[in-house]
């Protein structure tokens, strides 16, 4: 399976003997699973099925899930609660007016809310007879959703793949310039030390100014951290072209890239390092504002 996004909206609707199912699922980015349903008064009992079916096509992320049966009986099967819709109606008017805002209460609105029309058979009952013809549409809008989100992956990867081209076009570029930074304090430490012999007459031993450059070495040395953050892209390159979504493994390399990322800013001593290393935080930050959004 390809990278996933988070977001996506699918829906399906199908009509059959004596029932109408309509199917909306719609999911949001969460760390977790968190499944928010919502079904026809009467049908709880399909809650568990329709949760197994969800999970098949969503890992994570908060789905919200809304569907409609009705079942199409004659009219003397329904009656309309009186005192539910005008409790609707009272709450309503009572925003309106504290709000000021203009009152536009259309009656067909008021049908579709929970409670108004009310079946007078129990469709407890009808439950298994329904589950027949809701799984298929529900899996009907979960494929839909799946489409959607694999578009939305499709992009996220292809922005997620520019921006580690962006680290690894910098960190080539300090590669090559950690080795002349140690130079260029060998050079300026050696024409400092000149410069103060000659002033006071004075000598020191060379191996003295070797110490030195030895102990700046060591401190500045960077070629480990180089080496993890090369692993690591390469680490995050197979997860986006991994069999199946992984968005929790591209957040831990992410957060390891830039645990090294901020070493190499912390050790190496020199401008053009700098500006490299603010490159790669711009980059690791857009990345981890992507990978929010992977499943």
């Amino acid at each position: 399976m390809p990278l996933l996004s988070m977001t996506g909206f699918g829906d399906a609707r199908d009509e059959r003997d004596d029932h109408a199912i309509t199917a909306e699922v719609r999911t949001i980015n969460n760390r977790h699973f968190k499944l928010n349903l919502r079904t026809t008064d009467g049908y709880a009992a399909l809650d568990s099925r329709i949760e197994a079916v969800v999970r098949e096509y969503v890992r994570r992320g908060t789905v919200n899930v809304n569907l409609r049966i009705r079942h199409m009986s004659d009219a003397e099967d329904y009656r309309v609660n009186v005192a539910v819709l005008e409790n609707y109606v009272d709450q309503l008017q009572k925003v309106a007016a504290k709000r000021h805002l203009a009152e536009d209460i259309r009656l067909e609105s008021l049908a579709d809310l929970p409670g108004v029309i009310e079946q007078l058979s129990s469709e407890a009952s009808d439950a298994e007879e329904v589950w027949p013809l809701l799984e298929p549409t529900l899996r009907a809008s979960l494929e839909a959703l799946t489409t959607m989100r694999t578009a939305e992956g499709a992009a996220l990867a292809a922005d997620l793949t520019a921006q580690c081209h962006t680290v690894e076009t910098s960190l080539a570029a300090i590669a090559a310039r950690s080795p002349q930074v140690v130079e260029g304090y060998r050079q300026r430490l050696q024409d400092r030390v000149g410069e103060v012999l000659a002033k006071f007459n004075a000598s020191i031993e060379p191996i003295d100014v070797v110490r030195e450059i030895c102990v700046f070495a060591d401190r500045s040395d960077i070629s480990e951290e180089i080496v993890r953050l090369r692993s690591h892209l390469a680490q995050f390159s197979q997860a986006l072209q991994a069999a199946e979504s992984a968005g929790r493994k591209l957040e831990f390399i992410c957060q390891e890239m830039g645990r090294e990322t901020n070493t190499i800013g912390s050790k190496a001593n020199d401008a053009e390092i700098s500006h490299e290393v603010v490159e790669i935080k711009t980059a690791l930050e857009r990345i981890r504002e992507q990978i929010q959004n992977v499943e």
